[in-house]
């Protein structure tokens, strides 16, 4: 995990979850987000092919924006905002 110096460098912060199940990659994920402030972005790395629905839906529950999903080599990049 790698934190970034702010918002308009990229991600706030990356996660990585490769490797993990579900649920933890949206535990992890929810553990991280908490102390951010809203419109502070993350960028997710999963494997685990439930993040794809899990994700998104985690995002709506909880009021975050899914800006972005992209997989490449089995590796799904999500990069989420979060709301106010």
């Amino acid at each position: 995990m790698r934190d970034y110096p702010g918002p308009m460098s990229g991600p706030s912060l990356e996660i990585d979850t490769l490797g993990l199940l579900c649920p933890l990659p949206v535990l992890k994920l929810r553990k991280r987000m908490q102390p951010l402030e809203a419109g502070a972005e993350v960028l997710l790395l999963a494997d685990d092919p439930a993040s794809i629905v899990d994700v998104p839906h985690f995002c709506n529950e909880q009021g975050h924006t899914l800006v972005d999903q992209t997989e490449e080599n089995g590796a799904i990049r999500f990069l989420v905002r979060k709301g106010g």
